[in-house]
């Protein structure tokens, strides 16, 4: 089969939708189409050297670090490759890549990590966090929200099949879009996040430091534990906010590669979470290291940790409540040895065989019908 990639943007250090991303390309090596990409920031990765399409945004001013500012061009910019020579298209969207144009010799393939949070169920919460409730500026954001949704449910449209990173996205797709999606978990690398049955006396969150994150109330729900430690790794525009709640028994690391991330999740006693996520890779990586997870009990969480053998859920998104789950936590044991059994349930070999099994099992579908 003659087939292309098509993924919303790189421009950031490699997350969870790139390491998806890479394993994708490994299944099918694939030219790869982008709105836009920062070769600074891909130096040194697994897309370095390969070939990488962007779309006209790259041209534009500051496009690889204010490339969210051009969202309402998204739609124009993704509908303008031409994808004609391609007898299978996969798109590994979140935003807009699910949108490319194909025509009815062609076989859509969408690898979806969520339909656009900011443009529907999250786009209250959004327009909270950015001070844009009320007034001029407000309203053209809702507007433009308003013309980001009419045009996602047609591009929805026009995907053969979607794939969910887990049930909690499956449903969103069916909500939002009409469409049923078939689930494949992102892939989690156990070979490097081993096993370490020996812990330390403190607990650890990392992630970006964005509202839905919530890494500020984790900060300030220890604040009032002075005498429990907390590791915080991770940056973004929110830390400054997170730092100055702190207190003397939390640490700031910032920004860490990935080697030492995985030092402080094999040696904690608990990684603790507390956003709303569509998969959640850390809190994965997290369990492959042996360490049971703290997170609020909503979203994919509820999917990958096993509440009370893994991990513990508290049930609201309140230092009061996470407080209330740390206590709870400490009054239980935890087996280092099954938290690595339930990560293995998302390894990169299982994610390699369903998803190049449906690939392929679609595709020759495809081809029959012809």
């Amino acid at each position: 089969m003659h087939s292309a990639i098509v993924h919303d943007w790189l421009v950031s250090p490699i997350g969870g939708g790139e390491k998806s991303l890479e394993a994708i390309h490994r299944l099918f090596p694939s030219p790869i189409f982008t709105l836009v990409q920062s070769q600074k920031k891909i130096a040194g990765t697994y897309f370095q050297d390969l070939s990488i399409t962007s779309s006209f945004i790259q041209k534009l001013p500051r496009a690889e670090t204010k490339y969210r500012s051009y969202l309402p061009l998204f739609p124009l910019a993704i509908e303008q490759f031409d994808l004609t020579p391609y007898d299978l298209v996969i798109s590994s969207s979140h935003c807009a890549a699910k949108g490319v144009i194909t025509h009815p010799d062609q076989l859509h393939i969408c690898y979806c990590y969520t339909p656009v949070r900011y443009a529907w169920d999250l786009m209250h919460q959004y327009l909270s966090e950015s001070g844009l409730e009320r007034g001029f500026k407000s309203w053209i954001v809702r507007a433009i929200l308003h013309y980001i949704r009419g045009w996602d449910v047609q591009a929805a449209k026009r995907v053969d099949y979607f794939i969910a990173i887990s049930r909690y996205v499956a449903r969103r797709i069916e909500k939002f879009y009409g469409r049923e999606a078939e689930v494949i978990y992102p892939p989690v690398d156990l070979s490097y996040y081993q096993l370490h049955e020996k812990k330390e006396d403190y607990y650890v969150a990392a992630s970006r430091f964005v509202p839905y994150k919530k890494m500020g109330l984790i900060v300030e729900a220890f604040a009032r534990m002075p005498d429990k430690k907390l590791v915080v790794i991770g940056d973004g525009p929110e830390w400054k906010k997170a730092k100055e709640k702190g207190g003397k028994n939390i640490e700031f690391l910032g920004y860490q590669p990935d080697e030492v991330l995985r030092g402080h999740l094999q040696k904690a006693k608990a990684f603790v979470f507390a956003a709303v996520e569509d998969f959640g890779i850390l809190p994965v990586e997290a369990m492959a290291c042996g360490t049971p997870v703290i997170a609020f009990g909503k979203g994919a969480i509820c999917e990958t940790v096993a509440d009370r053998e893994t991990g513990l859920f508290f049930k609201e998104q309140t230092p009061a409540s996470l407080i209330g789950g740390v206590i709870e936590f400490e009054r239980l044991e935890f087996d280092p040895k099954k938290c690595r059994q339930r990560a293995q349930f998302f390894s990169q070999e299982q994610f390699n065989r369903q998803f190049q099994d449906f690939v392929i099992n679609k595709y020759n579908q495809f081809l029959n019908r012809k």
